[in-house]
């Protein structure tokens, strides 16, 4: 990313109550962390949550507060943001339509 898209995102971390210094960075690290697992792990998250994440955070959130941090930079900052947040998007839509067919298999298997 440019420096002028981090300098902006900065100066949003340092003027909003509900950021610090570092969040988004944070955020896009889980994310980015979370879409790599391995298809199994990503399941067993859906089905039964992971305690994992009260304490090193939720990467639903972290999702979610990149869309809000997407909304709050300017346009040419947030399709820098958007091109880094899309290419972990991408694994996770790929992963979500595999676990998809895997689930639908095992459905009709078991209706067979």
């Amino acid at each position: 990313m440019s420096s002028r898209a981090l300098s902006e995102i900065l100066r949003l971390e340092l003027t909003r109550n509900y950021l610090q210094p570092g969040d988004v960075g944070a955020a896009v690290r889980l994310w980015k962390n979370y879409v790599h697992r391995p298809e199994r792990q990503l399941w067993l998250d859906y089905e039964c949550g992971d305690v994992d994440w009260y304490c090193c955070g939720d990467p639903i959130e972290a999702r979610s507060l990149l869309d809000t941090v997407m909304q709050a930079v300017s346009p040419r900052s947030a399709r820098e943001l958007r091109a880094v947040v899309d290419r972990s998007d991408g694994v996770w839509n790929l992963a979500r339509r595999t676990a998809t067919w895997a689930k639908d298999k095992a459905q009709a298997e078991v209706e067979l």
